[in-house]
């Protein structure tokens, strides 16, 4: 028995040495990072592309929540026939129905900005935004022109939803691969920051015009004035994105795509173009990529029940279950996000430190463990209570919005990041976003619980527990299929040095 070991001992020491001998060969197969495969990023370039994207998303997110800030008023302005219980409801509807449309937006903008770029679909969705919410400001109420009314109004909001399909995706794509790696949560958080600046925006206009007109003034005209406030504000936005160049990854990738068509076309005349490239980029997207964009549906779906219950739904809460005063909703809602402003940038470069599935996973048990918590207080009536309850449910949002922006783009690989994103984030805020204040709605008008809400915002919240647990983490690391992007020379050196080109590279 011992001859026998003994007689084996230099076969395992010589295959241990074959193994180490076989490593050593792989690695020096792998190439490594050259200085023209990093991209050193021009930060004045980097802020000036952040800054266009969110405030094109800030416009795009003001035009939204002026309909969920005016969903009361415009029940009582376009669904006047109907019963007073069922306006608001029918307003929720109409806000929703928006929503249905914005899967076939992401499905047409998404892919459509993986083969022509991220800027001109950009600016594309802000024309487009723009357009529809200044026809809202226009149509006649329903006592002047009957149903015909809220018919127009739901064209417009279709128009909408259709331009924000593809919006999202495409301003977190842009984003993202305009930033360097290691700080591609710091500028992402910005998106976000946009988005409750025109939430913010929406919100602050209302309210002033609240206590200039008067709730009788508000129904009469005065709504009219947000949504026609809307249409320069994008021209704004249309402007500055129109400025800005291609992202490095998606010209890289352009520039690939170029020098293969060249070698294999004969006589360098290129290859035609196949008829239904967009088809095939559908089926890829849904066939390749299948099990990410399962991971990105269920992960925005528990963000999106809680944004939207936080920031569109909660105002009509307050005002219509708890009973406390318009002006008292608007206040409590804007002092919220204007804390989450103060510190969502900061959420952003914590988890470009620690990571994005930390923060992410805070979130999501915060919402879990403090929803009912929080709606308890609301029950209280008072105004301490209310205000505590919201700056509960904003710090766990606020550990979502600061990451989410940097943590969606990195799922997918950039020849199909646009679209599989557009695509996968639309079809979940289709399907549990847009739907949440109609649902809340209905379940505390069905069951008469006040509580509905938060036990529906908790079950939710376990869905973005399980999905944040699945994830990989991209922190500090490039972007599939784009290479290392870095801020200054030294660091591009320092990788040239070390590293191994990235298999996803």
């Amino acid at each position: 028995m011992d001859r026998g070991r003994e007689d084996r001992a230099p076969d395992l020491a010589a295959l241990k040495r074959h193994r180490s001998l076989f490593r050593a060969i792989d690695r020096r197969r792998e190439p490594r990072v050259r200085r023209s495969d990093v991209t050193v990023t021009d930060e004045r370039v980097v802020k000036r592309a952040v800054k266009a994207a969110a405030l094109g998303n800030a416009m795009e997110w003001f035009d939204f929540g002026i309909y969920a800030y005016l969903a009361v008023t415009l029940g009582k302005v376009f669904y006047s026939g109907a019963g007073e219980g069922v306006q608001t409801l029918a307003s929720f509807g109409t806000f929703a129905v928006s929503f249905l449309v914005r899967p076939l937006g992401g499905t047409f903008f998404g892919p459509l900005g993986d083969r022509i770029g991220r800027k001109k679909v950009l600016a594309l969705t802000m024309m487009l935004m723009a357009a529809g919410t200044f026809a809202i400001g226009l149509i006649p109420s329903y006592a002047t022109i009957g149903v015909w009314a809220p018919v127009l109004l739901i064209v417009c909001r279709l128009v909408q939803g259709f331009s924000t399909g593809g919006e999202y995706g495409g301003a977190a794509t842009f984003i993202a691969e305009y930033a360097p790696d290691k700080r591609r949560g710091f500028f992402g958080s910005f998106l976000e920051l946009g988005t409750l600046a025109g939430y913010t925006g929406a919100a602050g206009i209302v309210l002033l015009l609240t206590f200039w007109l008067g709730p009788d003034g508000m129904r009469d005209w005065g709504w009219r004035i947000p949504f026609l406030i809307g249409g320069p504000l994008g021209i704004v936005g249309l402007y500055l994105r129109i400025k800005l160049d291609e992202t490095p990854a998606f010209r890289k990738l352009e520039s690939e795509k170029a020098t293969e068509h060249a070698g294999a076309a004969p006589n360098g005349s290129g290859p035609a173009l196949s008829e239904d490239v967009p088809q095939k980029e559908l089926k890829s997207i849904f066939v390749d990529h299948w099990r990410t964009m399962v991971q990105c549906v269920s992960l925005v779906a528990a963000y999106n029940v809680a944004h939207y219950m936080l920031l569109t739904y909660m105002p009509t809460y307050m005002k219509e279950v708890l009973d406390r005063p318009q002006s008292l909703e608007l206040i409590a809602t804007i002092v919220t996000m204007a804390l989450m402003m103060t510190v969502i940038f900061r959420i952003g470069r914590r988890s470009d430190r620690v990571g994005r599935k930390p923060l992410l996973m805070a979130g999501m048990i915060g919402f879990l463990v403090l929803t009912v918590p929080a709606f308890a207080l609301f029950q209280q009536g008072s105004n301490w209570a209310i205000f505590a309850g919201l700056f509960l449910l904003g710090g766990c949002l606020v550990c979502l919005l600061g990451t989410m922006s940097a943590t969606l783009p990195a799922l997918f690989s950039t020849d199909v990041r646009y679209g599989s994103l557009a695509i996968g984030y639309n079809l979940s805020a289709s399907l549990f976003g847009g739907t949440t204040p109609v649902v809340m709605e209905a379940l505390v008008d069905g069951t008469g619980n006040a509580l509905s809400p938060a036990i529906y915002t908790t079950l939710f919240a376990v869905i973005g527990i399980v999905s944040v647990a699945t994830l990989k983490e991209t922190a500090r690391k490039p972007l599939e299929g784009s290479p290392p992007s870095v801020s200054t020379d030294e660091e591009a050196r320092a990788l040239t040095r070390e590293g191994v080109r990235t298999p996803a590279f």
